[in-house]
């Protein structure tokens, strides 16, 4: 690691409070930018994500996908816990936090609201940040793309069944142009773009693409922290106006993200997963696709609602929450590696 990316936590954190400042005290440039919009993706933050993601997608060699088979366990580990256990957490996590324990304290008649943004955020599997932490973690970049497609693919089918299981409602209405553009804007055209200029850079010798990765690794990692900046300036005045509704809502989340990431590692390791391939699994199995979550929470309770704001502390809470997660799978993996036989030796002696 460089010097820059040792520190990036530090980094992640200037850049929160950066966000926040400047969105409290330039709000009208934030509320332009957050305007840019096309089916409630924001266009500039859809750049930053292009330069985060294109340069670790150049590193796929499309031709190598079929060899993804070979990690079946780590794509059944990472479908498990994204459709059969992170929405029902989610909804179990939202009805004991906010509406038991922090009942007290919250608007009373926003409580089922805030609990539906909850299970919406979680229902939502990430689609273009999990190239970003599968890339900080050395995750194995054929498995990331071939189980965020395969994600995508099962969104569009189950995504809206259970959402509408777990709120009791008949009818979800999904704003499917949001997925659509959201899985072409970050999954086909990044792909596209990076297998073009992966041909081209090839032509000129392997050296050349190698030297285009290294050139363009800050970029990623600078364009991820601009990204912070706006994500944060965009509800500065949130985070200042309703710092302990905020606070309660994000309990649960973090909760959720620790628990399925945890999960999802240690399943992997049971079933003697590569470490490169389990801790993109449990990053993948922890995350979420917020601007979905966003848009539906707004379609379905309204701008101002408490599914909307819990949804959008999901935004705040995901960076710095999945920086975490990347650091733990990378200061764990000696442990991860740890053969079978050593680990039983050592429990004996015990």
């Amino acid at each position: 690691m460089s010097t820059f990316e040792r520190y990036l936590t530090l980094w992640v954190a200037l850049c929160i409070v950066v966000g926040i400042a400047l969105g409290h005290w330039f709000p009208i440039p934030f509320q332009v930018i957050g305007g840019a919009e096309v089916a409630k993706v924001n266009l500039p933050v859809a750049v930053l994500i292009w330069l985060m993601i294109i340069p670790m997608l150049l590193k796929i060699d499309v031709g190598a996908l079929h060899q993804v088979k070979e990690h079946w366990r780590g794509i059944g580990v990472t479908l498990f816990i994204n459709w059969a256990v992170k929405p029902f957490s989610m909804a179990l996590l939202g009805w004991l936090f906010i509406g038991l324990l922090f009942r007290p304290w919250l608007p009373a008649n926003q409580i089922d609201s805030y609990i539906a943004g909850l299970i919406i955020l979680a229902a939502a599997p990430c689609t273009a940040m999990v190239f970003v932490w599968s890339n900080l973690c050395g995750g194995e970049p054929h498995f990331t793309l071939s189980q965020v497609a395969l994600n995508d693919t099962i969104m569009v089918i189950a995504f809206a069944p259970i959402v509408g299981l777990l709120l009791g409602l008949s009818a979800i209405v999904v704003p499917w142009e949001t997925l659509v553009i959201s899985v072409v804007m970050f999954i086909v055209i990044p792909v596209i773009v990076a297998q073009v200029w992966r041909a081209v850079l090839l032509r000129r010798g392997a050296d050349a693409l190698a030297q285009t990765l290294n050139a363009l690794q800050p970029v990623s990692l600078i364009a991820l922290l601009a990204t912070l900046v706006l994500l944060f300036g965009f509800q500065g005045e949130q985070i200042l106006n309703q710092p302990l509704i905020i606070a309660m809502l994000a309990v649960p989340i973090l909760i959720q993200v620790y628990f399925n990431a945890g999960l999802a590692y240690l399943l992997n390791r049971q079933l003697g997963v590569a470490h490169c391939v389990a801790a993109p699994s449990a990053l993948i199995g922890a995350s979420n696709f917020f601007e979905l979550a966003v848009a539906t929470a707004i379609v379905l309770f309204g701008f101002n609602s408490g599914a909307a704001l819990a949804t959008v502390v999901g935004v705040l809470v995901e960076v710095p929450v999945m920086l975490s997660v990347v650091r733990i799978t990378m200061r764990t993996k000696h442990w991860y590696e740890r053969p079978a036989v050593t680990r039983i030796q050592g429990a004996s002696l015990r």
